[in-house]
């Protein structure tokens, strides 16, 4: 694609480049459209990483979280770029497009050399704290029952067409966000469910991908670390629906479904009266009658304007009723038939790292969950209280570099609802895994819960206590080491991860894996007795 084609997607502050007929002689081109540039490149590629400048492509320098792509700049050239985008004034041997945001116009850019997808493609994203990849998860079965041809874009990977492969971040930057988009409906895809992080609505890394449906799930505590508070946090995820939605191609036909059990959502809602209001309350567009709820799953009625239709589920929780009901009200949004919706939720047997059981022999009931903030290991723990009479052993622990706020908060929570807290390391990174179990321990000493003295008669249901163990392999055995039958047993915060951040490593780890392990060693007597 030519430069100045391209460039007619966004609004250039300046235009420089070197003069043909004088020797380095630095010119201005004027910026209203059409730009004409002489020469005017073929463009080849688009890149927002140097090291990845291919020869003939376009580098957009952007200012990242932790490095400047505007250091980079002449890397980039050396590498063969033909042009440059950036927020300063540049003189070099090649075109200088400045603007004003250059990560704005990355996501412009990415979405014109591609072709425009996301207008050719049905696109649901999803956002809020908790409940993004259940969600989504929810969604894309149900489409499948459709008999769609189905991308998902998210926390646990990308998928598409038989493809699947690990992301770095939820949300992919706007470079690679188009382009996979691109690949999608060159395979056959027609819808995509994507999740869409607080971090890629501020950071323009969802600009010019345009949704039918944008789905909101609630808002707690994360992020703080990013956002500063919670009104910086609240006004940014709000921006997906008050801005972008209303923006774009698709501006008078997207719909919002916004979950009113959530009080942030029912402020949203009343912003926008045409969204479609989904909770327990019968005033909502969606809303459930729960007739069972255990440790098998859940069953109910689910009343929508579309008329009413039954349900059944193993998933567990009254918070996975929400996330069922922004599923449904996301696929009702679509015009799918209930009997599809139906089929998709009922189709849905567990979620990777979302409250997943590991079968065992030895009558335990251990569930893995990604529960890393506040709201959702209060969530989960409740409804495992609901669920047992017996004892609650909880593993968990904080990542390092992330909201310290949200520390202290966790361990009062777990101190609150579990028998046994088990406080061991999540992913450190740079952080000094004690320092953050310290922050931890504020929160449990508030709450009054004493040291567990593991020579005490485990088998009490009265037990209660906390243990620290930085190590979180060796704390998943303790865990299951000192639990009797009947007991559950929560391993909190990692979920479907299959590593572990220590420092700038990342190791091989995967909280279900050392988890079965650990029954292993308790079934080995058991197996012994019948011989």
């Amino acid at each position: 694609m030519k430069l100045s084609k391209l460039l007619e997607s966004i609004t250039p502050q300046q235009v420089r480049g070197i003069s043909l007929s004088s020797d380095h002689e630095s010119i201005s081109v004027p910026c209203t459209l059409p730009i004409h540039l002489n020469p005017d490149p073929e463009i080849s590629s688009l890149h927002f990483n140097s090291r990845e400048v291919q020869p003939g492509g376009l580098f957009v320098a952007i200012p990242g979280l932790k490095l400047d792509g505007h250091e980079y700049i002449d890397s980039a050239i050396s590498q063969g770029a033909m042009a440059v985008i950036s927020q300063k004034q540049l003189v070099k041997t090649v075109w200088n497009i400045e603007v004003e945001n250059s990560r704005k116009a990355l996501a412009i850019l990415s979405s014109q050399f591609y072709g425009n997808p996301s207008e050719k493609l049905k696109i649901i994203g999803i956002t809020g704290t908790n409940g993004k990849t259940t969600t989504a998860f929810l969604i894309e079965e149900i489409l499948v029952q459709a008999g769609l041809s189905v991308g998902v874009i998210g926390t646990l990977n990308c998928r598409y067409g038989g493809k699947v492969f690990d992301l770095s971040m939820t949300t992919p930057e706007s470079l690679d966000l188009h382009r996979i988009l691109a690949d999608m409906l060159a395979g056959g895809v027609s819808h995509v469910v994507m999740e869409v992080s607080s971090h890629a609505i501020f950071l323009n890394r969802i600009d010019a991908c345009w949704m039918d449906v944008a789905v909101f799930t609630n808002l707690t505590q994360d992020h703080l670390d990013f956002h500063g508070n919670m009104e910086d946090y609240w006004q940014c995820k709000k921006k997906l629906f008050t801005e972008h939605l209303a923006k774009g191609p698709k501006k008078n036909k997207a719909i919002a479904v916004i979950n009113c059990n959530d009080p942030q959502g029912k402020r949203l809602f009343k912003e926008l009266p045409s969204a479609l209001s989904v909770g327990f309350d019968d005033r909502c567009h969606l809303w459930p009658e729960i007739i069972r709820k255990d440790q098998t799953g859940m069953e109910g009625v689910i009343s929508t304007p579309a008329g009413m239709f039954k349900f059944e589920t193993p998933l567990i929780g009254l918070y996975n009723i929400e996330n069922i009901l922004c599923a449904a009200g996301a696929c009702l949004a679509l015009g799918l038939p209930l009997n599809t919706i139906r089929s998709g939720i009922e189709s849905v047997e567990f979620v990777p790292g979302r409250l997943q059981s590991i079968p065992n022999s030895v009558d335990r009931f251990v569930y893995v969950d990604f529960a890393h903030t506040p709201d959702a290991l209060e969530n989960v723990l409740q409804t495992l209280q609901t669920l047992t009479t017996d004892r609650i052993i909880c593993v968990f622990g904080c990542g390092g570099d992330r909201d310290r706020e949200k520390r202290p908060i966790m361990g009062q929570i777990a101190a609150s609802l579990a028998n046994i807290c088990i406080i061991t390391s999540d992913n450190p990174r740079f952080e000094d895994p004690m320092t953050i179990i310290e922050d931890i321990l504020a929160g449990v000493l508030k709450q009054g819960l004493p040291p567990y003295n593991l020579s005490d008669d485990i088998k009490t249901s009265s037990a209660r206590g906390y243990v620290v163990e930085p190590d979180r392999s060796q704390a998943i055995e303790m865990a299951i080491r000192i639990s009797q039958h009947w007991d559950m047993i929560l391993i909190a915060g990692k979920g479907h991860e299959t590593y572990q951040i220590i420092g700038n490593q990342t190791v091989p780890f995967d909280d279900r894996l050392i988890a079965r392990n650990a029954l292993e060693l308790l079934e080995k007597p058991r197996l012994q007795e019948y011989h």
